[in-house]
């Protein structure tokens, strides 16, 4: 706790400042004080937004950022391609007060120093620009409200700080807040922001334009708010499944569903393939040639969400500056761009989970799945996600059969430097480059997206009264974007919970959904107890025979796992401190 409370105003704000130039062209960064970023006399408050964008810097980033790997490494949807990742820690019982690995607790008590600073400091500066100042005060503090929301997701209850901005001589001695507390705050934070922040297609003028594209707007503080209240009911925060607090997440929903409706928002699905990833010649042997062109659209429509720069899906975005990190780290090691890593490699159980064509799951009785061409007729968002056998890319189809180009050595024979499951990642690559090198590219990576709004709706509105025609609808939506058949009528609620759970899983692949999926739904235990599985594929003069094979062994310790220990440092740096249960 001292660790974070302490730090100097100077390393508070001298953070790399997200999008901008130093602020002082004539100092080095390191003296500069915060006279000289809220300035008496700067009316337009250049260096004052400046550490504002410094703020948003800290948001979530899920590219690949546990040691090169995304945080869905540790779940039963996908594992790293090196046995000693720390990521597999979440998945074999490895971490402990002195190894978390997911280390965002100081990160994110640095943001809400920031803010507090900031909100101390922004009305010294005599801004002219109407509007604005109110503005950056809500944003700054929607900013804090996610950090607290990332801490009480990992945590539980949390140490509430408020506006105080400690100095740095002061001793620290505060004590964790109730998980509810921390959710009453959250939701009073967003709630006093609202009125200040930008719709979502319009600036302070009335007209939307890029340059606040990736800010908190309104309908972001609204998704923020129907995340945190779908966490708050879920069982694992809701043991006595109170349906007021499902009624009060599907409420919360509802309302940027309605703020669509009345025009606004300006959310949507993304309908739209905006980028041609595939051809109908890239995907013929997948599907029956009457079904090519539909399904190379859907499959192009979702993977537009995640490479056009900005749409009216994502709610909110990590803005990254342009980069090929997400290639470097997961290409497949066959390709000749330099330093491909493979590093994400998803699961047999992630694969199994996506349908085939008519909606049916691979092991249901009239699926028409065929093992021999076991990804072919599926659900366009498997070819969208993760990269099987066949799949093409870039210039050529992947090879992950023993001895491919992709999987070299093969099945069993090495721990690192090639895919351990016969899987490599697709999502969220580009594939503008060539096949020799890469290209920078931006990368937002989708913090809330307008699906999720509707899939919490639909999972929240089946807790609380059951599956009405407004869940089908809501999840329906979904499926419909990709050509996927709409659910049999007459689900039970636990049928459809169960759809919704699946639905939540194909379509989230890989956004650091899963990973707190099922903890929230406290399935954690059963997913992550026992061997997760992978594929051999063996090429015998051009026939490709597959075969299910274990790829690593899970643990979950459900006594204490399910939230996350306190970092020894803060157990050590304030004596009010108390430990989670079992750690």
């Amino acid at each position: 706790m001292k660790k974070y409370i302490l730090m100097s105003l100077v390393t508070a704000m001298l953070m790399t400042i997200w999008s901008c130039k130093k602020l002082s062209e004539d100092s080095p960064l390191e003296i500069v004080g915060k006279d000289i970023v809220f300035d008496k006399t700067d009316s337009l408050g250049v260096n004052a937004e400046r550490f504002l964008n410094n703020i948003y810097a800290g948001l979530p980033n899920g590219y690949n950022r546990i040691n090169g790997n995304i945080l869905d490494a540790g779940t039963d949807d996908a594992i790293p391609s090196a046995v000693g990742d720390a990521v597999q820690y979440f998945s074999n019982n490895g971490i402990s007060p002195s190894n978390i690995v997911d280390t965002v607790w100081t990160k994110n008590y640095r943001n809400i120093r920031k803010v507090n600073v900031f909100l101390a400091n922004i009305d010294i500066v005599p801004l002219n620009l109407s509007g604005y100042k109110n503005r950056w005060k809500a944003e700054a503090r929607c900013l804090r409200a996610m950090s607290y929301f990332e801490l009480i997701k990992r945590w539980g209850g949390v140490p509430i700080i408020g506006d105080k901005v400690y100095g740095a001589s002061e001793t620290i001695d505060v004590p964790r807040n109730t998980y509810q507390q921390c959710v009453d705050y959250i939701l009073s934070e967003l709630d006093i922001a609202m009125p200040y922040l930008l719709t979502a297609n319009a600036s302070v003028n009335g007209t939307f334009t890029a340059n606040f594209y990736g800010r908190f707007g309104r309908g972001a503080a609204l998704a923020l708010k129907s995340r945190l209240l779908l966490y708050a009911a879920s069982p694992l925060n809701n043991p006595n499944n109170d349906l007021s607090k499902w009624a009060s997440a599907a409420a919360a929903a509802k309302a940027v569903m309605d703020s669509v409706s009345a025009a606004k928002f300006t959310y949507a699905l993304n309908n739209t393939a905006t980028t041609a990833h595939y051809t109908t010649a890239n995907l013929t042997p997948l599907v029956p040639s009457t079904a090519l062109s539909a399904y190379t659209t859907n499959v192009n429509k979702f993977l537009s969400i995640f490479s056009t720069i900005s749409n009216n899906e994502i709610i909110l975005p990590y803005m990254a500056s342009i980069n090929s990190g997400v290639e470097s780290s997961n290409d497949p090691v066959g390709y000749t761009r330099a330093s491909g890593a493979g590093k994400t490699n998803p699961t047999q159980e992630l694969v199994n989970e996506y349908e085939m064509a008519n909606g049916r799951l691979i092991s249901e009785s009239g699926s028409g799945y065929d093992a021999s061409k076991p990804y072919y007729n599926r659900d366009p968002r498997l070819a969208g996600t993760v990269m099987f056998n066949g799949l093409f890319w870039l210039n050529r189809n992947v090879e992950t059969f023993d001895g491919g180009l992709d999987r070299p050595f093969g099945y069993g024979r090495v721990t690192r430097g090639e895919t351990r499951t016969g899987y490599y990642m697709r999502k969220f690559m580009t594939s503008n480059a060539s096949s020799t090198s890469y290209s920078n590219y931006p990368h937002m990576f989708p913090i809330l997206r307008y699906a999720e709004i509707l899939l919490n709706y639909a999972e929240a509105q089946n807790e609380a009264v059951g599956p009405d025609a407004s869940v089908y609808a809501a999840v329906n939506a979904i499926r419909t974007r990709v050509g996927m058949p709409n659910l049999a009528t007459g689900l039970s609620q636990v049928q459809m919970r169960e759809k919704i759970r699946h639905e939540r899983r194909v379509e989230f692949a890989f956004e650091e959904h899963r990973f707190w999926d099922i903890r929230r739904w406290k399935i954690a235990g059963a997913v992550l107890n026992g061997i997760l599985h992978g594929v051999q594929a063996i090429n015998t003069a051009g026939v490709v025979n597959y075969t299910v094979v274990d790829a690593t062994t899970t643990k979950f310790d459900e006594n204490k796992m399910y939230l996350f220990p306190i970092p020894l440092n803060e157990m050590i740096a304030n004596k009010s401190m108390v430990q989670n249960p079992n750690w």
